[in-house]
């Protein structure tokens, strides 16, 4: 859903109290309470048919007797009353609404059924709501709380949002006592309707927003929220505590919210996928929290730790190494430099251990050379209390000097009454201070993890020359057969044939029906082999002794046969059983792989990799991740396991092809894609032998799915259908595709063939090399918020990329930008016309109502261009730039592409 009327919620020039009251001990008193003496400057008009005022204010007897619209109502009486309230609102066409009344889907079915009528009511007219069960919002940049806490926020430059009224509370009055500020607070309470996905999406867009915090309990249109973090976290921090991590944590959230939470595995998997950095407690939450609002942020992983005494800098290096950190190297220089400054008894490594008779003037001294230090990009400043040293004068040193600081700088006096007075200078100062090594250290290992997350979302995935197929007609005629089986599970050589038409190797598998029929298959394979019983009824074969192993001749396959029928026809009445099926014995084996596929109901198909085997269960070394997988997610999923370790190889065993084991993941990840039928898939185990992979065993259970493949996942997949073939105007054969991650190289070439004219109409800068980061942000893409078409010529022996376009849709999800980039031997021979055209017949699909563009007037290509397309175009006061728009809304989107063809003919 779009964060279209947003604006209106948390920067209203009016606001109505619905319940408002002259009693401030009640929440319609509290919240005028708030709204006046936090000094909103709007127009407040309380609504309470038995006051005539309120708190000073002149009253409305109902909503419907408003005289005139206002932008957001806040919504305090039963909820109960308000599906009419609401009905109101719509008619009125306030912009938003807060709904604080409690009672909804979090107290079972009557709640739910009165969510659904509220919804109903809002939904035609484009109200936004926040809410029910909340505890309110607060935007310090309009000076707006209207919550009904006893006090309200600091400005800040960082947003917490939060699912829990009672976190959102505990969190403000902490944070007050820490001098940390908000840009905004917000307790989504039942997210009936604005959720986390659309206030990501909205504070991502507000300049006015560094960072953003949440505490979660359960995601709702995990998907929206997906696409939402993904790109938001690639320009500011998101820290998420997710609760409900155990069993009982989760049944306590499905009581509280009213939703259920999926497993916390998956939630973890899906926030790394997104760079948000996931905190355990509530402690780590806030300790994140400070370090966001006072930066600045971690550059690298060099920390320098500046301590009086060694039993705390010991306890820092512990807690850095637990966090995969350690101190950093002190270079020749520095040390050279601290020995001119500090006594002979200094540690003469990090941590920096001054003795306990440091001075705030060494102090001072030492930090000012670790700010110097190339070496360093962070310290921890440690102060134990000591008679001879007054605690305070030291912080009251080092605030002046740390004023001004190129890195994160943290600081630690541990103790009590002590050092009370240094803590509160420090947080009055803006400098961040805890009261243990450890929680300083896990708060910057926190916020380093971000700076990770961000590495990673910039890395770009190899181009390789091997492209790879799938044979999706095989597939879906045998998923087909297999939906109407009852159970809907594949048997052994049919899961077999299915993993083969995706290009997974398996191990050759026949179906004999008699004792005689299985001698012969095994024959033909040659001895060894391996015998199952054939069943749709039996899934766990092995489980139920439904597999004989190791079979070494004709006498050994008869008694296996006759042994495994009669058991399971003894054990499994009911269970139709076909026969057995034969498969060589792989005697051959380095390792044993789990690779699996299940369909959760929260966040669709979740892929696992681990080690597998019998005892796969036991060991539980696996992890999850979601599709679409390329090489480098492939890597990374790979890489969170204990066995891929084993996989470089380890003693007698030598490596496994680790680029082939990537690729069985992409070509499941693909069946994962195209069918959301699959509700399970195991393959158990994928035996690694020397440099090859096959799949020994698989299960394959089918079920009819709730949601249409691509809609199934939460991350938008390649968007296949929108690849074409063109002739241009100039007689240019071109293949029209959408960009990939794996793009980047070609994107380099293209980039090179540009004089600096045209470097300079795209970037509108004199660019000589793309950066890194710009790189992965033109190749790395949200195919749900962007549109990327890229023109390519096959006529070489390699692909050749000659132009590209794309519309980036704005933040209200209505409208976006384009931009169009064509190799300089290649322009005006019509390319950029087909990109741009389709780039505008997608952007009209999906509903954006218009499309514009900066463009230089010395541009003229461009601006004759968007004149034939059909822009208008404005120029820019006092500059030499052009707005170019197109309305999108005056055609549907088949006369959109009619009418652009006749006029770029």
């Amino acid at each position: 859903m779009s964060v279209h009327n947003l604006q209106k919620i948390f920067h209203p020039a009016s606001v109505t109290v619905v319940g408002a009251s002259e009693d401030k001990g009640k929440i319609g008193g509290a919240i005028m309470r708030n709204l006046i003496e936090g000094g909103f400057q709007g127009k407040i008009i309380p609504v309470n048919p038995h006051h005539t005022t309120v708190q000073g204010r002149p009253c409305t007897p109902c909503l419907k007797d408003l005289a005139e619209p206002v932008d957001l109502a806040v919504i305090a009486v039963p909820i109960e009353k308000t599906p009419d309230l609401i009905r109101q609102c719509a008619r009125l066409q306030i912009g938003g609404a807060v709904l604080v009344s409690a009672g909804g889907k979090e107290t079972g079915s009557k709640g739910l059924h009165i969510e659904g009528k509220i919804r109903q009511e809002a939904r035609e007219s484009g109200l936004r709501i926040i809410g029910p069960n909340t505890f309110g919002i607060i935007s310090t940049p309009a000076r707006l709380n209207v919550t009904f806490a006893t006090r309200t926020s600091l400005p800040g430059k960082m947003a917490f949002v939060s699912q829990s009224g009672a976190i959102s509370s505990i969190v403000l009055d902490i944070a007050n006592k820490e001098r940390i500020g908000f840009s905004y607070l917000v307790n989504l309470g039942s997210m009936m309707d604005v959720d986390f996905g659309d206030l990501i999406d909205y504070f991502g867009g507000d300049p006015g927003v560094s960072s953003i915090v949440m505490y979660v309990e359960n995601i709702p249109q995990i998907r929206n929220f997906m696409s939402a973090a993904r790109s938001v976290s690639r320009i500011k921090p998101i820290v998420a505590l997710k609760a409900g991590r155990t069993p009982p944590g989760v049944r306590a959230a499905a009581s509280h919210t009213g939703a259920l939470a999926g497993e916390d595995s998956i939630y973890e998997a899906a926030f790394k996928r997104a760079g948000i950095v996931r905190v355990k407690t509530f402690e780590e939450l806030f300790d994140c929290a400070e370090l966001l609002a006072k930066p600045p942020r971690p550059t690298g992983p060099g920390v320098a730790v500046v301590t009086n005494a060694g039993g705390p800098g010991v306890m820092a290096a512990d807690a850095l190494f637990e966090y995969g950190l350690e101190p950093a190297r002190l270079t020749a220089a520095t040390i050279a430099k601290l020995d001119r400054v500090l006594s002979s008894y200094w540690s003469r490594a990090n941590p920096i251990d001054m003795i306990g008779d440091a001075t705030a003037k060494e102090y001072q001294m030492v930090v000012d050379i670790c700010m110097r230090a190339p070496e360093i990009h962070s310290l921890l400043i440690l102060m134990a209390p000591v008679a001879m040293i007054d605690s305070a004068e030291v912080a009251r040193e080092l605030i002046e000097v740390l004023q001004n600081r190129p890195y994160p700088i943290i600081t630690c006096w541990m103790g009590a009454a002590s050092v009370a007075e240094s803590r509160e200078a420090f947080n009055q100062n803006g400098i961040p201070t805890f009261d243990t090594p450890e929680r300083a250290v896990r708060a910057f290992a926190d916020l380093y993890r971000h700076r990770c997350y961000l590495g990673q979302l910039q890395e770009v995935p190899a181009r390789t020359n091997r492209k790879l197929t799938f044979d999706h007609s095989a597939a879906e005629d045998l998923i087909r057969t297999g939906l109407v089986q009852q159970p809907a599970l594949l048997t052994e050589v049919e899961s077999k044939a299915l993993l083969q038409a995706y290009g997974i190797p398996v191990n050759p598998t026949e179906i004999a029906c008699t004792a005689q029929e299985a001698v012969s298959k095994a024959e033909s394979f040659g001895f060894p082999v391996v015998m199952k019983i054939m069943s749709r009824q039996i899934s766990h074969k092995s489980d139920v002794g439904g597999v004989a192993l190791n079979l070494q001749n004709a006498f050994d396959v008869q008694r296996a046969f006759a042994k495994i029928t009669e058991r399971m026809r003894a054990d499994f009445p009911a269970a139709d059983i076909s026969g057995v099926s034969i498969q060589p014995m792989l005697t051959d084996r380095d390792h044993e792989i789990l690779l699996g596929l299940k369909q959760d109901r929260h966040f669709g198909p979740v892929i696992l990799f681990g080690a597998g085997g019998t005892a796969a269960e036991l060991l539980k070394d696996r992890t999850v991740g979601f599709p679409p997988l390329n090489r480098i997610l492939a890597r990374r999923l790979m890489e969170e396991t204990k066995i891929y370790q084993l996989l470089h190889g380890f003693r007698d065993r030598p490596p496994a092809n680790i680029e082939l084991l990537e690729e069985m993941l992409i070509r499941l990840s693909q069946l994962a894609i195209d069918f959301p039928e699959i509700a399970e898939l195991d393959i158990n185990p994928l035996v690694v032998s020397g440099s090859d992979l096959c799949a020994v065993d698989s299960r394959v259970l089918l079920a009819h799915p709730h949601r249409t493949a691509p809609h199934h996942l939460i991350i938008s997949p390649y968007p296949a259908r929108f690849e074409s073939r063109a002739v241009t105007t100039g007689l240019v054969d071109i293949f029209i595709r959408p960009i990939r991650p794996e793009d980047a190289e070609l994107v380099k070439q293209l980039f090179h063939t540009l004089s600096s004219r045209s470097i300079y109409y795209r970037f509108f800068s004199p660019l000589k090399e793309l950066p890194p980061d710009m790189l992965a942000r033109l190749t790395q893409i949200d195919y749900d918020r962007e549109i990327a078409l890229v023109a390519v010529t096959e006529a070489e022996a390699e692909e050749r990329m000659l132009g590209a376009a794309r519309v980036i849709t704005d933040w209200s999800q209505k409208g976006g930008e384009f931009s169009v980039l064509v190799a300089d031997p290649w322009q005006g021979k019509g390319i950029g016309s087909e990109l741009l055209k389709r780039c505008l017949f997608i952007a009209g699909q999906r509903g954006l109502e218009t499309v514009h563009g900066v463009v230089l007037s010395e541009n003229t290509q461009m601006l004759r261009l968007a004149k034939k397309l059909g822009f208008t175009i404005h120029r820019v006061p006092e500059t030499n730039e052009f707005d170019l728009v197109i309305d999108l809304q005056r055609l549907d989107p088949q006369e959109l592409w009619k009418k652009m063809e006749m006029e770029a003919a």
